[in-house]
């Protein structure tokens, strides 16, 4: 089976829409890429959302390797300032309580699972290890499929994945969940 690092992206500006990094976020993602350049990766993958893909770029430029996009990456929902910010962070409370509602901009819980877990057995016989840069949501999503909400942290829930966290996968076998130690 192949082994996937899921790597939440850097802190992003607080912007709407498809905010790039912030600087503190440009230095997470180098010292993600620092540490995933010793992991022997044989792909980087990412959401097309551009915090995303800048987190990418900077492991795929420590490694040689192209960044490759892949939709069913994306996060379950993301906030483009159409609608106000406080129903956008209420409708998100709600698909996080409620994994089947499905809100006004975006997946449900267990849909953005599902096609998270696709992308996973689609590339389970690949060579690897694989990076995937992805985002807190849909990673938490796939986690509560994997291994239900009682084997999370609370904090996971209440407060989403830190940026620069991984998470390893082995198949679709949980490893570790959220770990920030290459960021010391």
């Amino acid at each position: 089976m192949t082994i996937f690092y899921v790597v939440q992206h850097a802190e992003k500006l607080p912007d709407p829409g498809d905010p790039g990094l912030t600087e503190l976020g440009r230095r997470q993602a180098a010292r993600t890429a620092r540490w995933l350049g010793e992991a022997g990766l044989a792909a980087v993958f990412s959401s097309p959302m551009r915090r995303a893909r800048e987190t990418a770029e900077a492991i795929a430029s420590a490694t040689g390797l192209p960044v490759v996009e892949d939709v069913r990456l994306r996060e379950r929902m993301n906030w483009d300032g159409a609608q106000p910010i406080e129903e956008f962070l209420a409708d998100w409370a709600t698909s996080v309580r409620d994994r089947s509602f499905v809100p006004p901009t975006g997946d449900s819980s267990q849909q953005a699972a599902a096609r998270f877990q696709g992308f996973l057995r689609d590339l389970a016989e690949a060579a690897g290890p694989i990076a995937v840069c992805t985002h807190g949501g849909v990673t938490v999503d796939l986690l509560r499929t994997l291994i239900g909400d009682r084997a999370l942290a609370p904090s996971l829930l209440e407060n989403g994945v830190p940026p620069c966290a991984i998470t390893t996968i082995d198949g679709q076998v949980v490893r570790s969940v959220a770990a920030v130690h290459h960021l010391a």
